[in-house]
Formats: C-alpha cells, sequence, structure tokens
C-alpha cells in the first residue's frame, strides 16, 4: 500500500503542472468550452491513477520477467539460440504495443499489417544486435555510428512526406509496454557479466531497437511511393459534465481491449519461461500475477484519459494559439508543456529509478530528470519552429544525431546508454497524445503541410535528450576529474612537507 501511495504523489506532482498550464491558457489566450475542460479535468484524474498503478505493476511484474529471461538468455552458451530468442521477443512485444497501432493508422499508404510486422520484426532484428553487443564487449557508441549514419543516407533517398513519420516511428513504437520489459531484459543480461561493470550493459537496448522501426518505414516507403496520408481526427462534442463522464466510460471499453491484446503475448513468455525453467516459486508467481494486474489497469486508465481526454485539448489549444494574434507564442508555450508533460510519460519514471538503482545513486533520478525535462523542451521549440516557418526536418537530425553520436566518444559509456535509451522513453504515449495533437493542430490552422510540418515533433522529442544528457555525463566527467586533480595536488603538497621535514631532521 506505502509503494501505491508513493506513485500516487509522485505522478499527482507529475500531471499537477499540465494541469494548471491547460487551464491558465483556458482563461487567458484560448478559451476552452466547458465540457471539453471537464473531459480534460476527468482525463487527469485518471492519468494520475493510472500512472500510479502502471508504475508499482510494472516493477513487480514486467521488471520481474524481463530480468529474469536477460539472465537466462546471458547465461546461455548458444549464441544462436540466445539471438534467437531476443528477436522473437523483440517482435511479440512491439506487434502488441497499442501505440504501433496508432502509427499505423497515420500511414494509410502502408497496409497496416505490412506496417505493424515490418516494425516488429526490426525491433526484434536490433534486440538481437543488443544481445551480440553485449556478448562481443562492441562499445554502443560505434553501433549507433554506423546504424545512424546508414539511416541517414537512406532517409535522403526516400520521399520527404515519409520522413517525419518514420523517425517518429523509433519512439512511438517503444512504448509503455516494451520499454520496462526491454530496460529489464538488459539489466538482467548485463547483471551477469563479469567481464566489466553491469553498468555499462545495462542501458543501451531501448537505443537500439528504437533504430529497427526507423529502417522499417524508411525501407517501406521505396516499396509503396504513395504520398503519406493524414487521417482526420473527429474532435468530440461535449456538452456538459455528464457527457464528459459518459463519452471516458465509453471509450474504456475499447482501450481495455487493445491493452489486453497487448498482455497476451507478455503472459505466455511468462508461463513458457516459468514453464521451461521452473525459476519463480509460488509466492513469486503471486506476486507477478498482482503486478500484472496493476499494470494492466494502470495503463488502460493511462491510455484512455491520454487518448480520450488530452487529445482533444492539445488539438484545440494549438489551433486555438495559431489563429491568434500571438502564433508566435507557439514556441514558448510549447516549451512549457514539453518540459513539464515527459515528466507523465510513464516509462520515464521507470529509467529514472533503474538509473538510480544501477549506479548507487551516483547519477540521481532528478539529474536525469531535469536532463529530460530540458531536452524535451528545446525539441518541442524547434517542433514549433518547423510549423510556424515549414523549415525541413532532415537537417535538424542530421544536426542533433552528429553532435549527439560525437559527444558519445567523449563520455563514460553508462550515459551514453542512458541517453539514447531516453530518446525512447520520452517520446511516449504523452507524447502522440498530447504535444503531438498540439502541432497538429498549429499546422491545420497555419494552412501548413501537415505530414512535413507537424509529424516530426515525436522524432525531435526522442532526439535532443541524446544530448542533454550526454552534456550531463561530460559536466560529471570534468567534475570529477577537477576533483581528483584537487586531491592529487594535495598529496603531493603533503607528500612534499613530509619529504621538507625530514630533511630538516636529519
Amino acid at each position: 500500500m506505502s509503494n501505491i501511495v508513493g506513485a500516487l504523489k509522485e505522478s499527482l506532482q507529475s500531471v499537477l503542472p499540465i494541469t494548471l498550464i491547460v487551464l491558465v491558457l483556458s482563461i487567458t489566450i484560448i478559451p476552452l468550452h466547458t465540457g471539453i475542460l471537464v473531459l480534460f479535468l476527468f482525463g487527469s484524474m485518471m492519468l494520475v491513477l493510472g500512472m500510479s498503478l502502471f508504475t508499482v505493476g510494472s516493477a513487480i511484474s514486467m521488471e520481474l520477467l524481463g530480468e529474469g529471461i536477460g539472465k537466462v538468455v546471458k547465461r546461455s552458451k548458444s549464441m544462436l539460440w540466445a539471438l534467437w530468442l531476443c528477436l522473437v521477443l523483440g517482435i511479440l512485444m512491439t506487434i502488441a504495443e497499442p501505440d504501433l497501432t496508432v502509427l499505423a493508422e497515420q500511414v494509410p499508404s502502408i497496409p497496416n499489417h505490412v506496417l505493424i510486422w515490418s516494425v516488429g520484426i526490426g525491433v526484434g532484428v536490433f534486440l538481437a544486435i543488443s544481445q551480440f553487443r553485449i556478448r562481443k564487449n562492441i562499445p554502443l557508441a560505434k553501433l549507433l555510428l554506423v546504424f545512424y549514419v546508414g539511416i541517414m543516407i537512406l532517409a535522403s533517398q526516400v520521399p520527404d512526406d515519409f520522413i517525419p513519420t518514420a523517425f517518429d516511428s523509433g519512439g512511438v513504437t517503444t512504448g509503455p509496454i516494451t520499454v520496462p520489459f526491454i530496460m529489464a531484459l538488459g539489466k538482467g543480461m548485463a547483471s551477469v557479466n563479469k567481464d566489466k561493470k553491469a553498468s555499462d550493459d545495462t542501458f543501451g537496448l531501448v537505443a537500439l531497437c528504437s533504430i529497427g522501426p526507423i529502417l522499417a518505414v524508411l525501407l517501406l516507403s521505396m516499396f509503396y511511393p504513395t504520398q503519406a496520408e493524414l487521417t482526420k481526427t473527429v474532435l468530440p462534442v461535449i456538452l456538459d459534465t455528464q457527457g464528459a463522464f459518459m463519452l471516458l466510460t465509453h471509450e474504456l471499453p475499447h482501450y481495455a481491449y487493445e491493452v489486453f491484446l497487448a498482455f497476451v503475448p507478455m503472459i505466455g513468455v511468462f508461463v513458457l519461461f516459468q514453464v521451461w525453467t521452473r525459476k519463480y516459486q509460488v509466492r513469486q508467481i503471486v506476486k507477478s500475477s498482482v503486478g500484472f494486474l496493476y499494470t494492466y489497469l494502470g495503463l488502460v486508465l493511462f491510455l484512455t484519459a491520454a487518448n480520450v481526454g488530452f487529445m482533444p485539448v492539445g488539438r484545440l489549444m494549438g489551433a486555438g494559439i495559431a489563429g491568434s494574434r500571438y502564433a508566435q507564442l507557439l514556441i514558448p508555450i510549447g516549451m512549457v508543456i514539453g518540459y513539464f508533460v515527459v515528466t507523465a510519460e510513464p516509462a520515464v519514471h521507470t529509467l529514472k529509478k533503474q538509473v538510480a538503482e544501477v549506479t548507487n545513486g551516483a547519477v540521481s533520478q532528478h539529474s536525469i530528470g531535469l536532463a529530460l525535462s530540458i531536452g524535451v523542451a528545446f525539441s518541442v521549440g524547434i517542433a514549433m519552429v518547423r510549423v510556424l516557418t515549414g523549415i525541413s526536418l532532415l537537417p535538424f537530425l542530421v544536426v542533433g544525431y552528429a553532435l549527439s553520436l560525437t559527444i558519445s566518444f567523449f563520455v563514460p559509456s553508462i550515459y551514453t546508454g542512458i541517453a539514447f535509451d531516453s530518446g525512447g522513453v520520452a517520446s511516449g504515449p504523452m507524447a502522440t497524445t498530447f504535444i503531438l495533437p498540439f502541432a497538429l493542430g498549429a499546422c491545420e490552422m497555419l494552412g501548413g503541410n501537415v505530414m512535413r510540418d507537424a509529424f516530426g515533433v515525436v522524432a525531435m522529442i526522442a532526439m535532443t535528450p541524446l544530448i542533454t544528457i550526454q552534456v550531463l555525463g561530460l559536466g560529471s566527467s570534468l567534475r570529477h576529474r577537477l576533483r581528483w586533480k584537487r586531491v592529487s595536488e594535495e598529496f603531493l603538497a603533503v607528500e612534499d612537507d613530509i619529504i621538507f621535514f625530514g630533511s630538516e631532521v636529519i
């Protein structure tokens, strides 16, 4: 019970700033219809409860399962078997991700089942590559450099309309189902690595798995050259508080079914793993079952609140600011929203806690959270500049990834893993249901090209934390060197005094 209370408090602190921002804007710049505002407030309450249950449940169930499988995979002597298992796990977890369905619906020129399976295979392949990297002790920075250079070359050869969607997919498909499991899998793999520190290999799996969807969509765009289209979103008409409540309860079964389908492969993996290894005792199985229930209920509430309560408000706010005399306020308001929205991403809490645990507090949750918020704030600001001006996305991606990959060779490897993992973590459901609709509403109001100018905001959110967290690592490394230099100088000074004193005595 104490865990739930603590999670509730943490979730409330994350969601409250967003709620206050919307309330302030609704009585100043963008008046909202009462029914829509009530829908948002109901959604905020559901979001807090859902995030709390998800945080507690995933720590009990998905992390336990992922870490257990990771240890078994790493101890296996058969490289081929381990790679095959990672491939299958990656595919199963990805095709069940609710966010992937949303992505598929945004690109109707590619059949849904083709896109879903291609992206799933992409994640599975790169999860297997992550296992190969850990076994062969290949530096993460080198692999990232090779793959992102290849991505940029490929991106220059595909239609412009597909580039934002392709890079958005890298963040969208590593969502609340896959991220806790993949991160725990990495922790389990690294914990049995006796060649070097476990922390060096704990992070980086999400980073590599985010590459698979980008490559999949870029490659598909070469076989499906039809221009991508946007599926129109119909905003709900809410007249009163009862209508808002009825809409949420009406949509709840839909998301309950979606999340159930997402959980079926995970439960199947858990059962097969237990039958095969007999790893967990009865008490652990009961505890994990309760954890899966918490995770399921939390994710149902969270996704319902985000999609039904937050998405319409995000779209109306973007359109309202863009249609006012103060359209330039899109940039600072977007940055403030980005700063606080990332704290409401469920997987962000998982990342921060795992970082603090693996590093024994050397890298604090506060510092990681601050670096994430600053990075996302800048990314949303740049996205709003693109909405206002129509500047192409690709130059920003080339410069951003070039900078982040360059920094990766000068920081401790653990910061590179954390930074590139954070890209997939930060670009979760809140980014796709609040920030993306905010950009879409603004772009439509300004008459821009939605596919080129609005899409890409999730890609930017996935990119900028790579820089800010590694800059945090640079600062930490510099402080450590200065501290060591100061200690060395003090030691040498004491040694000189001892030698001088000794010579005087003699």
